[in-house]
């Protein structure tokens, strides 16, 4: 089957939504949480661990999959869930985001885009009906349109050229998908421009995806601004019964920001990076293991968090796992910082469920240092 959205309640003062997303390896709530896998891996984690820490939808990349292992010995294996291990449903964005990282203007066409494979300088095309077509032999749940990711600092005419672009392609990859189990979602462009938000949302809309993405929110230097004022033009037009996913975002405030203005779904690398890094959330803020100051300090890194990381380790043993480059204690901080945002996600549903959102944003906000 197809994933099926259900909206069960709107929080009273603001536009956060408590659902359901039925999939066919379960029922999952939203406003939800997802960790990326770029390489059919969340980074360090094994598949059980993944569970443990409660994650419902997980993501993959067309891009780097396509490129190794292949798209053919992914479907061979029997897709992505038994190459994997992973019996929960999984997302796999078009690619784009990677290839107009590699691509200059230049390289972009009617046809697709041209760039360089970044593992070995080949030249390659990444078109829409080919983006579709290895994400339909991949075999996810949920596939995503191929769309141009222009920067955030793109001038007006050069975003309403490219949204008009995004939407042929979109109707180009909704005409070759042929995966009858795997949902398709269409993508909203537009930058800060309102005008071009609604058009991009309107005309998407038109198409009749299975759920909906804002996009061009984490692909620049654009503002916190700028990114909400990108949700609020877009929500408006997005239908109701349809998920709604903010892509590339995961700090705690940029959750709550989503949230409150109606969006179901987030993802992003930056738990699993700031781990890499030594760096772990906490209701006060980031923290960073590495600092001498918690050289003897036994506590965890956050008193009441129920994940492996917090229940059986203090700080002073991750910080000497990170200082003697033990991969052990970024594994424990992986774990623990995308546990804190499925947790966080958490109480954003009961609190929604309880109408009191606003009440637990403030409450959040008021603890948390990092706020911007």
């Amino acid at each position: 089957m197809k994933i099926k959205y259900t909206l069960i309640h709107q929080d009273k003062k603001t536009k956060a939504r408590y659902g359901t997303l039925a999939t066919n390896y379960g029922t999952f709530e939203t406003p939800m949480f997802m960790p990326v896998g770029t390489q059919a891996t969340v980074k360090t984690l094994d598949t059980d661990e993944v569970k443990e820490i409660k994650a419902g939808v997980i993501l993959a990349n067309t891009y780097h999959l396509w490129l190794r292992p292949g798209e053919d010995i992914v479907s061979k294996a029997g897709g992505l869930h038994k190459f994997m291990n992973y019996d929960g449903p999984i997302l796999t964005d078009s690619g784009g985001f990677q290839v107009f990282s590699l691509a200059s203007p230049k390289d972009i066409s009617e046809e697709g885009v041209t760039f360089k494979n970044h593992l070995n300088g080949d030249k390659l095309l990444l078109t829409p009906e080919k983006s579709i077509m290895i994400q339909n032999k991949l075999d996810s749940d949920i596939a995503m349109s191929f769309d141009e990711c222009p920067p955030a600092s793109a001038n007006y005419e050069y975003m309403k050229k490219s949204i008009e672009r995004t939407l042929r392609w979109a109707k180009r990859g909704k005409k070759v998908h042929s995966n009858e189990n795997q949902s398709l979602f269409g993508i909203i462009q537009g930058g800060a421009y309102e005008d071009l938000r609604k058009y991009s949302a309107t005309e998407t809309v038109k198409m009749d995806f299975d759920g909906y993405s804002i996009g061009g929110v984490a692909n620049d230097n654009e503002s916190k601004e700028d990114m909400y004022l990108a949700i609020d033009y877009s929500i408006p037009y997005i239908p109701s019964d349809k998920p709604r996913y903010l892509m590339g975002v995961g700090e705690p405030e940029d959750l709550f920001e989503g949230v409150e203005r109606g969006i179901d779904m987030f993802d992003c690398v930056l738990p699993t990076r700031l781990a890499r890094h030594g760096h772990a959330f906490t209701k006060n803020g980031k923290i960073n293991l590495r600092n001498a100051k918690y050289k003897e300090d036994f506590t965890p890194v956050e008193e009441g968090c129920d994940c492996k990381c917090c229940q059986h380790y203090t700080k002073a043993y991750i910080r000497h796992l990170l200082v003697a480059d033990e991969t052990l204690g970024q594994r424990l901080l992986s774990i623990h910082n995308l546990r804190f945002l499925i947790r966080l996600m958490e109480e954003m549903r009961i609190a929604i469920k309880e109408d009191r959102f606003t009440e637990l944003k403030e409450e959040f906000y008021k603890n948390y240092q990092k706020r911007k």
